[in-house]
């Protein structure tokens, strides 16, 4: 209900700020598990997706943002969760395979960090993880420009990425470097798209 009432009153702001341009949505399925993976240049690129896509996202979130009470109810309430980056946190792994198993959207910067110069950095390996355990549609969707007021942003979704090759494999550490590797390339040649 939250997430319904902050959405209607924030989409059209950032619509008249940062006028996105959306290219690809027809690739974002209306219904089960999807995990949204997305470059990350901002701040504000959670909330931007969140008014791009129709679907709720429930973003994983860097620890620190819940540190403030007030923040922190409104995050959550927004359907984002606490993670401790530079550790595998299973509390937040197991919370996004929970999102998952519900059928709902799964989000996450897997840079891990907001990229200063806007170049792609190194996947962690959690990502393809999580995309393996839990065999969810994997999307990804790339943030094309930077947030100046009444210039126009480009946010492009992918096709969803097929891993039904690896889906049948027990999981090692080359397996998910191969698959964070290949989701790392989807998402550059998106951002890199003419």
């Amino acid at each position: 209900m939250f997430y319904k009432f902050a959405r209607a009153i924030i989409r059209p702001i950032i619509y008249l700020l940062f006028r996105p341009k959306i290219e690809g949505l027809e690739n974002f399925p209306m219904d089960g598990k999807i995990i949204l993976y997305s470059n990350h240049i901002s701040a504000l690129d959670p909330v931007l997706i969140g008014c791009v896509i129709p679907r709720q996202i429930f973003f994983m979130a860097k620890m620190e943002l819940f540190r403030n009470p007030i923040l922190a109810a409104i995050i959550r309430g927004l359907g984002a969760f606490p993670v401790k980056r530079g550790t595998a946190d299973l509390s937040a792994i197991k919370h996004s395979l929970k999102v998952l198993k519900e059928g709902k959207v799964f989000g996450i910067f897997p840079e891990g960090t907001r990229s200063k110069t806007g170049t792609l950095q190194a996947f962690s390996h959690g990502i393809a993880s999580i995309a393996h355990k839990s065999k969810a549609n994997i999307i990804p969707v790339a943030i094309i420009g930077n947030y100046k007021p009444f210039k126009p942003i480009t946010v492009r979704i992918g096709k969803p990425i097929n891993f039904s090759e690896y889906f049948e494999k027990r999981s090692n550490t080359e397996m998910l470097e191969k698959m964070a590797d290949k989701m790392g390339q989807a998402l550059n040649s998106l951002l890199n798209y003419r």
